[in-house]
């Protein structure tokens, strides 16, 4: 395969995965917002924090304000990260490599840009705001379902999985550590418990509150909650099962080009070190440490395999 495909694959099933964690991340800010008038403020500055888009946010806006910060994550087009960049971005990537995908791909990719463009044509009311994420996340699930359903399991499949995997990893990371580390109280140590909302909140910004009920009932705790979506290799978000997944994909691709690369070697030894810790030895050295060292890793790990199959050449 081309370089250049391959890059273009990757990166359309990163943006496709981006958009849709924008849109778990608002859904989150607007259910605690509901939830907790009087931590409004904080809950939108950890959606901005989350999205990486903090900085250039608070360069355009003096205040945080909700329906500023849903109308810069969702459509604002001088945020590179909002939802209707990314999913051009991955619209044009998926142009550019319209021979690799099947007809039902490229479809379901086309019809979620031009549905999700239509809705955000203009601002999103806070009563339309529950539908509009709605429709961002069951797009972006209809073009995962053309994908599993329609698509050959060769290495075009592979650098599209590697992608939505890389992109998963990143953001599960991020809410975590946004949620668990940045907004305890300044006088609170890493373990102390805050309410039930607030957790729960980082669990439904993973898509993961209903598979954590299912497993540990109705006890909500700090520590389980950060044990499920770092190491447990059955919840699609987790730390564990996008890695997990990450060095399957790329032993495909070794039998495939009949040859190993570096960022194999990267992504082995972080699986294995997930497999390894625990969440009890994560807290004796620090969440938020230990966080911070995966995002880097990860996104090495991301441009290794740029370098490794010649993206940009």
């Amino acid at each position: 395969m081309l370089g250049r495909t391959a890059a273009g694959l990757f990166w359309m099933a990163r943006y496709l995965e981006r958009a849709e964690n924008m849109a778990r991340l608002v859904e989150a800010g607007f259910r605690m917002a509901l939830t907790r008038a009087d931590s409004d403020t904080e809950e939108w500055r950890s959606v901005i924090t989350t999205a990486g888009c903090a900085d250039s946010y608070l360069e355009k806006h003096e205040t945080v304000r909700a329906e500023k910060v849903v109308d810069f994550v969702l459509r604002d087009r001088g945020n590179p990260g909002s939802v209707l960049q990314v999913l051009q971005a991955c619209r044009e990537n998926a142009r550019m490599t319209r021979t690799a995908l099947t007809r039902e791909v490229w479809e379901a990719i086309n019809d979620t840009w031009m549905g999700v463009k239509d809705a955000l044509k203009r601002p999103v009311s806070e009563q339309a705001l529950p539908e509009v994420l709605t429709l961002i996340r069951q797009q972006g699930a209809q073009v995962r379902g053309a994908m599993s359903g329609t698509m050959l399991r060769n290495d075009i499949f592979d650098f599209v999985q590697l992608g939505t995997l890389v992109e998963r990893a990143d953001t599960t990371a991020r809410i975590l550590d946004t949620k668990y580390y940045v907004l305890l109280p300044s006088s609170a140590s890493i373990g102390s418990s805050l309410d039930n909302v607030q957790w729960e909140m980082i669990l439904r910004s993973a898509s993961a509150e209903r598979s954590f009920h299912w497993l540990f009932g109705g006890t909500v705790s700090p520590l389980a909650i950060a044990d499920f979506l770092i190491f447990d290799p059955r919840l699609p978000r987790s730390l564990a099962f996008c890695y997990d997944g990450i060095t399957d994909y790329l032993k495909r691709l070794e039998t495939e080009y009949g040859a190993s690369a570096p960022s194999h070697e990267m992504a082995v030894r972080q699986e294995n070190l997930l497999t390894a810790l625990n969440i009890t030895r994560v807290l004796e050295t620090g969440l938020h440490e230990f966080l911070s060292a995966f995002m880097a890793q990860n996104a090495a790990f991301s441009a290794q395999i740029e370098t490794d199959y010649r993206f940009y050449e």
